[in-house]
């Protein structure tokens, strides 16, 4: 019996490695320029009060600007904890903990009802995994922008490619309405 348990212990903990290589490989941490960050928010329509979701959020830079900027409930889901960290400290720095909150954690773990505004910069495989999920949870009217990559299976209502934004390359923003 004990053989038995030390197997079941060793699959599960190698079940657990590798959904957490799956998460970690979502998107590299890739920082959103500042001109993008406020235009996908600007692009997304967000409004004071309304509920948005920052999907790997890195260093926080759209969720704060969302909860400064807009003054919307604004959320992060990151899951490098050193990147958790520093947003969390800005987030402080900047007195924005009444509006603005990473949470620490998978993607896929969390529950979107209540968005009203999504943001992505993921890689194109990783919004075909997040797709479904956001299908589930998102309600009628939500919005979704997408910084490069699109959903695939989802029409934009609006697409935006901004020519340059000073560090010499084009950005495509894709809006999409639930």
């Amino acid at each position: 019996m004990r053989g038995i348990g030390c197997v079941f212990l060793l699959l599960g903990m190698a079940a657990a490695q590798e959904h957490t290589a799956a998460v970690e490989k979502l998107a590299p941490y890739y920082p959103t320029p500042e001109t993008i960050v406020d235009k996908m928010l600007e692009m997304g329509g967000l409004r004071a009060g309304e509920k948005m979701y920052d999907l790997g959020s890195g260093d926080g830079r759209i969720v704060i600007l969302a909860a400064r900027k807009y003054h919307a409930n604004a959320v992060g889901v990151e899951y490098d904890k050193d990147l958790v960290r520093q947003s969390d400290a800005q987030i402080r720095k900047l007195n924005l903990q009444g509006s603005a909150k990473i949470i620490h954690g998978d993607i896929f773990a969390q529950n979107y009802g209540s968005a009203d505004l999504i943001t992505v910069y993921l890689l194109p495989t990783s919004n075909d995994k997040v797709r479904p999920m956001l299908e589930r949870q998102l309600k009628k009217g939500a919005r979704v922008v997408a910084h490069d990559f699109e959903f695939r299976g989802w029409v934009p209502t609006r697409t935006e490619t901004i020519d340059d934004d000073g560090e010499g390359r084009s950005h495509t923003l894709f809006l999409y309405q639930r």
